[in-house]
């Protein structure tokens, strides 16, 4: 559920603000509204933090040798000296790497004219004779005109090079110089410079990389101190941008709002009764940014690592479905996997995994919990449609084919198989998809319904109930079958198919006139009007996102063909010896890559189908933010 929130403001002694936040943070129990802060000492704070956080960047790249030992402890002043340092060493790597760069294009530019030495052509102008370099294509040569004085160095099959000699310091090019010819520059140190220049670089470059090297042993101390950074800089920041009153005096008064959970509003009114607070408690208005708190029990919550990575919070005026998100993404997650082999190894892997906590004396974690479920339900797949590890039919023991659900069941294919009237496994599986998208999203529509109960409104949501209703016998004559699933069928005397379209066209109706009922039917049917093509899109919508499930069926259709083609591939191999390494390396590449494909598939596809269709139907928006107290611990 979500926990109700309260708006809380706190009134304190201008003079006693800095004691009185440390205080708040200690309890750890209100999420601030956000606040701009300023001044010196918050920017020297946040300077400092992205000195550390570049400089852990840096060294986290390294690669220690193994038993190094690392430093967790060090003065801050060593700490912003270690980062000054790293940064410094960065800088001046990028500035050698840019001039080892320049110099090589100079060498690769003037490589064809051999040795060049400007302070050559420097003595000899100090001599009366001016030289400059020039190239020329080969077939322009002879175009040069005699009074143009010039001296070849060198040819090849393209290009002459030759030097240009001139009386005068100016080295003005002759008329009589084919624009063909284009001067060189010289280069700024002699080609034998350039190459020392490049060496001498490239040694300063592995002393400034060794010198960093060694820094890295800091890295856990960096990180303490990093987070410190960030727990003053938050602290800062309120401290910096609490409002107050302009005057100072020993009476002036600064002030905080924020919001606290109503289990958590008693610690509150003591800690203000205690510290002379003036404290000011409402309800949050429509306008407030409330943030979400979320209370489930431990089973629902194995589902929170999963949106934490994804970054999925409620808002506080929408749904908590973080059971309802649970138990369909587990349902998701093994139709999709859909081998009960791959989820054995997933079972197995959530075992060892627990089995390795408990022996460290650690708590088992909500991600192992529901890596375990995950396999479970996996396994349970692939028991009722029997598949394991892509094996075909022959090579699978009849116990477990035994286990399968025969109508879902690949084992059983053939008896279902060219019947007239009767639906194939994969029409039933195809089936199945579509019911669970009845079952998901009537769930929704339901919650809806309950929201608005005490309105009229709730007749909009039992209109696209209805609805939903009647376009799932639709789906399944336009995509199932259609001679199975005809629109004159008629079923223990009732014409299914009319009923569907009457369900159909009622859902519309109700939900064209009640979707929008804020106090009066005609502002509704209004709005209604004004966004007609939307309001008609949305009956293909219902369409489009029954249809939208059979992505299940489709993406474990393919997980099973590669898992197949792996056992093809290797299938050859068994047996012979010469060939056992290669054979048990292409099953695990091969078998190991397709599971890393079911994993991209579950969080595109699986995920998918709880945050936009099921969540659409329920109106959610996903516009929250996660409930963050001001307190000790940092909040990244």
């Amino acid at each position: 559920m979500i926990v109700e929130m309260k708006k809380v403001s706190l009134v304190m002694l201008k003079a006693e603000k800095e004691e009185a936040l440390k205080k708040l943070r200690s309890l750890g129990v209100v999420h601030l509204e956000s606040l701009e802060g300023a001044g010196e000492k918050l920017a020297q704070l946040k300077s400092d933090f992205e000195q550390c956080r570049n400089a852990m960047g840096i060294l986290s790249e390294i690669k220690l040798p193994k038993g190094s030992s690392m430093k967790s402890d060090a003065s801050v002043e060593e700490l912003k000296n270690i980062g000054s340092a790293v940064l410094e060493n960065s800088e001046k790597k990028k500035s050698l790497a840019e001039l080892i760069n320049q110099d090589t294009a100079e060498l690769e530019r003037l490589n064809a004219w051999g040795e060049v030495t400007p302070g050559d052509l420097s003595s000899l102008s100090e001599e009366g004779i001016y030289l400059s370099l020039y190239e020329i294509p080969q077939d322009k040569w002879r175009l040069i005109g005699e009074n143009a004085k010039t001296l070849m160095v060198n040819r090849d099959k393209n290009q002459i090079r030759f030097l240009l000699i001139s009386d005068n310091a100016d080295c003005e090019r002759p008329a009589d110089l084919p624009a063909e010819a284009y001067a060189v520059p010289l280069p700024k140190l002699s080609t034998k410079e350039l190459k020392a220049e490049i060496e001498a670089s490239k040694k300063q470059i592995v002393s400034l990389d060794k010198d960093t090297a060694s820094k890295a042993v800091y890295i856990p101390a960096l990180k303490k101190y990093s987070d410190d950074l960030l727990k003053k800089i938050e602290f800062e920041t309120v401290n910096s941008g609490m409002e107050g009153e302009d005057e100072e005096s020993s009476a002036s008064l600064s002030w905080i709002s924020g919001f606290v959970p109503v289990d958590s509003l008693d610690v509150l009114k003591k800690a203000a009764a205690n510290e002379n607070w003036a404290i000011s408690i409402s309800e949050p208005s429509e306008e407030d940014n409330v943030p979400t708190k979320l209370k489930n029990n431990k089973f629902v919550s194995l589902i929170y690592p999963l949106t934490d990575f994804l970054g999925t919070v409620p808002g506080y005026h929408e749904y908590d479905i973080s059971g309802w998100f649970l138990l369909f993404f587990t349902v998701f997650f093994g139709m999709i996997f859909g081998d009960g082999g791959y989820g054995l190894l997933l079972t197995g892997a959530a075992v060892i995994g627990m089995l390795l906590s408990v022996a460290k004396g650690k708590k088992i974690g909500a991600g192992l919990g529901l890596l375990l479920l995950l396999g479970l339900a996996t396994v349970g797949w692939g028991c009722v449609t029997c598949t394991w590890f892509g094996l075909s039919i022959e090579q699978i023991p009849d116990w477990l084919k035994n286990l399968s659900v025969k109508p879902l069941s690949s084992a059983f294919v053939d008896e279902y198989a060219g019947k007239t009237g009767v639906t194939t496994v994969t029409q039933n599986l195809q089936i199945f998809c579509f019911s669970l998208a009845l079952l998901q999203l009537t769930v929704a529509h339901i919650k809806a319904i309950a929201k608005n109960i005490k309105s009229l409104k709730a007749l909009g949501d039992f209109g696209a109930l209805i609805e939903l209703w009647g376009m799932f016998y639709v789906v399944l004559s336009m995509v199932v079958d259609s001679s199975i699933f005809s629109f004159d069928k008629i079923v223990y005397g009732i014409p299914v198919g009319t009923v569907s379209i009457a369900l159909v066209l009622a859902g519309f109706g109700l939900n064209f006139i009640f979707a929008n009922y804020d106090g009066s039917v005609l502002a509704s049917v209004m709005e209604s009007v004004k966004n007609i093509i939307s309001v008609l899109l949305g009956v293909v919508n219902v369409f489009s996102d029954i249809v939208s499930y059979i992505r299940l069926w489709a993406v474990g259709l393919a997980g099973a063909a590669i898992s197949n083609t792996v056992n093809q591939m290797a299938g050859p191999m068994w047996g012979r010896l010469a060939l056992l390494a290669t054979f048990v390396i292409l099953l695990v590449f091969g078998h190991g890559l397709n599971m890393i494909l079911n994993v991209l598939s579950v969080i595109v596809h699986g995920v998918r189908l709880n945050t936009l269709e099921f969540s659409s139907h329920l109106g959610m928006s996903w516009s929250g933010f996660k409930y963050a107290p001001f307190s000790e611990t940092v909040n990244k």
